[in-house]
């Protein structure tokens, strides 16, 4: 594990200033604050992102609404699958496909517990 766990509680924006949402499915594995330990297969999407393309006649909107983790712990696992940290790097996309960044990881959880 490559620092802190990142939970259901966790925030976390695209490069523009969008927020992340977590859903996730994992309900064994908590952190200290009772949040539930992200994973790599967990859902991941972003509302809020201002981002636009310039274009000849000004600009076209193209926020981003989701994130795909390209790297993950490779140690630590929840029900067979890698969980997050604040080490783990996930790209934000656009609808479009296009990465558009990195996730920012604002604050984390250090302890987890399974239940």
């Amino acid at each position: 594990m490559a620092g802190r766990l990142l939970t259901t509680q966790t925030q976390m924006q695209c490069p523009h200033g969008g927020q992340v949402q977590a859903v996730s499915s994992n309900t064994r594995v908590s952190a200290g604050s009772g949040a539930f330990v992200l994973r790599r297969s967990d859902t991941f999407t972003i509302s809020g992102c201002p981002f636009q393309i310039p274009a000849p006649s000004g600009t076209i909107p193209s926020p981003c609404v989701r994130v795909e983790w390209l790297v993950a712990d490779m140690c630590l696992k929840v029900d067979q699958q890698q969980t997050l940290s604040e080490g783990s790097v996930g790209i934000c996309f656009s609808a479009q496909q296009a990465p558009q960044g990195t996730v920012s990881v604002v604050n984390t959880q250090m302890q987890a517990s399974s239940r």
